[in-house]
């Protein structure tokens, strides 16, 4: 069974048509590329599945029961985990202390609580074990890389349940060898069951990694096929209009 179905979608912003009529399944422990120009409707696609906005028409479904999302929290009582593109972090603030920020674990009563950072630092350390990342939970974010800064946001996505991960240009701007850490954690979270979409310009990265690509070419899908079926001169063509539609 499909964990998250899309059911002819669409997003208007007044006269503007951001997404329009798209469908399709995410089944548990699929990875799938999500790719398209600048305007494509992507990233307005991958907001109406967080929670961020509402859909003009069409409807989500999660295991075969609709699904109205007001607000990202709602979405992630569902089970769905987003990694935004500029990852949210607070660069002053530990690993440990960003791994748990707005879910902060307490000790104590009412009034009298406090903060419970010896938890905290636990169990964001057996999170970043579990991902195999050397990020180190009292590590000050200010002085990570590229792809460390990627384990910590990835990190949050596990304090819940998740079963949908939603992924926004993981691998932007980082390099190579940070490029295939990125990669690694995207396998270790699809070989635990759960389901990925990563929206990606880098089309090396969709085909060493995702098992599907969906194409959008001003707010519609123009394709939707297994990785095997197709090829990168396939997707850039799909892209850029040299292929209207597969």
């Amino acid at each position: 069974m499909a964990v998250l179905e899309l059911v002819n979608i669409s997003k208007h912003f007044g006269a503007i048509q951001a997404v329009n009529d798209v469908s399709f399944a995410l089944e548990p422990g699929e990875v799938v590329g999500l790719m398209g120009d600048n305007g494509a409707g992507k990233s307005t696609l991958v907001k109406m599945i967080a929670g961020n906005f509402r859909p003009s028409a069409g409807k989500l479904k999660m295991d075969d029961a609709e699904i109205v999302l007001h607000r990202p929290v709602e979405a992630r009582r569902h089970g769905i985990e987003i990694v935004h593109q500029d990852l949210a972090l607070c660069d002053n603030l530990t690993a440990a202390a960003n791994v748990f920020l707005g879910r902060e674990l307490r000790r104590g009563f009412g009034p009298f609580g406090i903060l419970d950072y010896a938890t905290m630092y636990r169990r964001a350390g057996e999170i970043f074990a579990e991902l195999k990342s050397e990020t180190r939970p009292r590590d000050l974010v200010k002085q990570m890389s590229g792809g460390q800064r990627q384990a910590v946001a990835i990190a949050r996505t596990r304090l819940s349940d998740a079963k949908i991960v939603l992924m926004d240009e993981p691998t932007a701007a980082i390099s190579v060898r940070q490029v295939a850490e990125v990669l690694n954690l995207i396998r270790l979270l699809r070989d635990k069951g759960i389901a990925i979409v990563l929206i990606s310009h880098r089309m090396p990265d969709v085909f060493t990694v995702a098992d599907r690509v969906i194409v959008m070419r001003r707010g519609q899908k123009v394709a939707d096929k297994q990785i095997a079926d197709s090829s990168p001169e396939e997707v850039t063509g799909l892209i850029t209009g040299a292929i209207e539609r597969v």
